[in-house]
């Protein structure tokens, strides 16, 4: 039986009576020739029932007496690249992220192993459609797909939700804010304020990585690097990042007498919740390195 037309409601009218018993007909062809690929991976489902589930491969009790479907193994691929890209994008991030999860074991994948793991077509789709970035509000993004621990319901249901949506999200067209909130960091034990010589110390840490240095300032050489005072350091880091902070940061990064600059006050109990620590340090990380990953790649 050789298909003749693109509609379904005929075509299976064809087949039923391509599939009526004569005398000496022992099976049916059916050649479609029709180029209706994108829906061939319905196919399957069509004559398991039609079971909106997408479950894959019916029994043969599904199927009337004597009837055997018997699909070829080579096509299952082509099949399910089919249904992918049938999915939204939306649908598509969800996918990848368990598909993610499964290569770590059923581990809650951080921001970075996301990153590292996830297929780059769809990285790059995330990196230009901002509502579908989960990178840029992964608390919230996990949330959606209850995968929150009891740590993280807390953080969420707080202001630590916006702390961490703010560090997600802040204008970085230069690498400067991370030092300065790698200072509030610490490695891990986070601080409410920072002085001067712990926005210096990290900020040296952060340039002296590498070729960090490099984005000092433009042109600048690794002679001029190394020759600039503490107090050029100390000046650059105010007068850019730390301002900046305190404009943009919707209020959490305030003045604080005796100090180069604070967090707001009604954070005090959120900086105990554990979870804000591995947040923070996995968006520091994962910022860093989409900034320099931007920053090499040209883009």
């Amino acid at each position: 039986m050789l298909r003749p037309t693109e509609s379904p409601t005929v075509f299976l009218q064809q087949l039923g009576r391509g599939l009526r018993t004569c005398k000496g007909k022992e099976y049916l062809n059916v050649l479609d020739f029709i180029g209706n690929y994108e829906k061939a991976g319905r196919v399957m489902l069509l004559l398991g029932g039609g079971n909106t589930s997408g479950r894959r491969g019916s029994s043969e009790e599904e199927y009337p007496d004597d009837c055997i479907v018997d699909f070829d193994m080579r096509l299952i691929d082509l099949f399910q690249e089919l249904d992918r890209k049938s999915l939204t994008m939306k649908q598509r991030v969800r996918q990848e992220y368990y598909r993610v999860k499964e290569l770590l074991e059923g581990k809650v994948p951080t921001r970075m192993e996301l990153f590292t793991y996830m297929e780059d077509e769809i990285y790059q789709y995330c990196m230009t459609h901002a509502k579908e970035n989960p990178f840029r509000r992964y608390l919230e993004f996990l949330h959606d797909l209850q995968e929150l621990s009891p740590e993280e319901e807390r953080l969420y249901a707080g202001i630590g939700r916006e702390f961490v949506s703010l560090m997600e999200t802040t204008d970085m067209q230069k690498v400067y804010k991370m030092p300065i909130l790698y200072s509030f960091y610490n490695h891990g034990s986070i601080k409410l304020a920072v002085t001067d010589q712990d926005v210096l110390d990290s900020w040296k840490e952060f340039f002296d990585t590498g070729i960090n240095w490099k984005d000092f300032e433009p042109n600048i050489t690794y002679e001029a690097y190394k020759n600039m005072t503490d107090r050029q350091h100390l000046s650059k880091a105010k007068s850019m990042p730390i301002h900046f902070l305190k404009a943009s940061g919707k209020g959490f990064f305030v003045d604080r007498e005796g100090f180069a600059l604070a967090l707001r006050e009604d954070l005090q109990d959120c900086i105990r919740n554990q979870a804000l620590g591995r947040h923070m340090k996995d968006i520091l990380d994962y910022r860093t390195m989409e900034y320099y990953r931007r920053r090499y790649t040209g883009k």
